[in-house]
């Protein structure tokens, strides 16, 4: 059984880190199972394919990201030092991406949505829920800001979509470019987008 739990584990790690570096297309299941070490067999006794595998890897990412999430978006932490911490740790995961791969990889799940959504729509929702639980997030942070009158903010919903959907763009930007430092000052225009007030104390990580 050890054995068994191992090659499933390591099928989803490498499915997801290869999805993540190339493309959901570009992927093979012969590519995973040969960097995985892992006979094909044995993957379609955990998978009955591909597009199983990525659902299932990009749920497991999110399952080990979730505590850093968690950890930034803390409500012991003031509402916009949230936003700077989540706003440099794009950057810093993306520049360590880049460091590794010699290219930027963009975000996981805003990569594997665009490319696949017009023909497998359970990839297209597991990304659009994964998204949305970032957008839950933000969501929270920004209407906290607003209850704490540092943020002129009529809608935090709103706001949330417009923050995620600007990230979003630098980061396509970024792949485009393969430029990380498109990402370096993502913080200042997502207090912008939320109407931070002159006043406020601006935090920066």
């Amino acid at each position: 059984m050890g054995r068994t739990s191992t090659a499933k584990e390591k099928l989803l790690d490498v499915a997801f880190k290869l999805i993540w570096d190339q493309s959901y297309g570009s992927v093979s299941v012969d590519d995973i199972c040969q960097q995985a070490e892992v006979k094909k067999g044995s993957f379609y006794h955990f998978f009955e394919s591909k597009a199983e595998l990525a659902i299932a890897a990009y749920e497991e990412h999110w399952r080990v990201k979730q505590p850093e999430m968690d950890r930034i978006f803390s409500s012991q932490t003031p509402p916009l030092e949230r936003l700077a911490t989540w706003a440099q740790f794009i950057y810093e995961v993306q520049k360590l991406k880049a460091a590794e791969h010699g290219h930027v990889c963009g975000c996981p799940y805003g990569s594997i949505g665009s490319e696949v959504a017009t023909h497998d729509d359970k990839i297209r929702l597991k990304c659009e829920e994964m998204l949305g639980r970032t957008l839950r997030y933000l969501e929270c942070a920004i209407s906290e800001a607003k209850r704490d009158g540092v943020v002129d903010c009529p809608c935090p919903k709103a706001a949330a979509n417009q923050v995620s959907s600007f990230v979003m763009g630098a980061m396509v930007q970024a792949k485009i470019q393969n430029d990380v430092e498109v990402l370096k000052n993502l913080g200042p225009t997502i207090l912008s987008i939320i109407g931070e007030k002159k006043s406020a104390v601006a935090v920066t990580t």
